[in-house]
């Protein structure tokens, strides 16, 4: 595939190109072995067992009261699923399982689709049950105003096979846009869907409800400047959390950021069927030059991280969005849409 615009690699089942207008927008490495020994950002990667964090590294309440103990791997919190999440696991495939269309989006050119799949075994990471876990990468064309637009579709599915009763799943993708072509997103517009975000503690976990972000404005563009606005939070776009199903694939897909860069000229959509986003400014990118591949600094990519609230699994209110049971099947769709003027 490396005529493709758009390259993946198996540890991860991760995203390592998608290029617009000759301009790879995704921050990545050379080789399979480069992010093996560099990938400490998890660039373009699947996370897994549960994205983002987890408070205390602990799972209460689960298979009849039962309490697991997962790693402390951010500070006194789990992040990304452990020590070895799903991120850094090498998963089965590419396989090619034909051509489709991405639902929401519309008809679309092309529409080739590759499949990866994951076997997390019982007590993986600390987890309990063994899930069995599958992504699916469909890439097309579409025209609009007369240009081309870039599609990749992202679909995510999880199913728990036995060991337990009852697990907690909550995937993502964890690709860092540079729509630049420089070395950081400095000038890059953006606009939110909503400023509506989980407020924290100094941990990243949850401490209330939905509230007002104050550093910007929802569905109002903002530029990325040098150092601000500096942002690494959850926004939410579906409050009413008894109502976000464990499969949200057949919900609306809706638009969550769009990004542009004046010089570039190239644009960025995100699309899911998530209740919410985690939003990220790269402040803590720190990856040395490996393999000709230049060193990447503080802000040299933003994120957009669809999921679930974080920390629900250890939330009553917000528990369902992530519990897994036997027999029921996990689910969501992310979509990128990008060119260039």
């Amino acid at each position: 595939m490396t005529d493709a615009p758009v390259t993946f690699l198996p540890l991860a089942a991760l995203i390592q190109e998608l290029r617009v207008g000759g301009i790879n927008i995704v921050q990545g490495f050379a080789t399979q072995a480069d992010y093996e020994q560099h990938n400490t950002q998890h660039f373009g990667a699947t996370i897994g067992r549960v994205a983002n964090r987890i408070g205390g590294a602990q799972l209460s309440g689960l298979n009849g009261g039962q309490t697991y103990t997962l790693a402390k791997n951010n500070g006194p919190n789990n992040l990304h699923g452990g020590e070895v999440g799903w991120g850094k696991r090498v998963w089965n495939g590419p396989t090619p399982v034909g051509v489709r269309q991405i639902p929401g989006v519309g008809d679309i050119d092309g529409g080739e689709s590759v499949k990866f799949t994951l076997v997390s075994e019982d007590g993986d990471q600390g987890f309990p049950g063994t899930v069995e876990a599958s992504v699916v990468y469909t890439v097309g064309k579409q025209q609009q105003d007369g240009k081309e637009v870039l599609v990749l579709g992202i679909e995510y599915e999880a199913e728990l096979v036995g060991g337990a009763d009852e697990t907690v799943i909550n995937m993502t993708n964890h690709s860092y846009f540079n729509l630049a072509g420089k070395p950081t997103i400095e000038g890059t517009v953006v606009t939110l869907a909503t400023n509506t975000y989980l407020p924290v503690d100094n941990g990243g976990i949850p401490t209330d409800g939905p509230k007002p972000f104050s550093k910007v404005e929802g569905n109002t563009p903002f530029v990325l400047g040098a150092q601000e606005p500096d942002i690494d939070d959850c926004f939410v776009l579906n409050e009413a959390s008894n109502t976000i199903p464990l499969d949200t694939r057949r919900e609306p897909l809706a638009k969550l950021v769009t990004a542009h860069h004046p010089e570039s000229k190239i644009h960025l959509e995100v699309l899911s069927t998530e209740p919410a986003f985690q939003f990220y400014t790269g402040k803590y990118i720190d990856v040395p030059e490996v393999n000709g591949v230049p060193a990447r600094g503080p802000r040299s990519g933003f994120c957009v991280e669809p999921s679930r609230y974080v920390n629900a699994c250890n939330v009553d209110e917000w528990k369902s969005q992530m519990l897994l049971k036997k027999g029921e099947k996990y689910g969501c769709r992310i979509v990128y849409r990008a060119w260039q003027e």
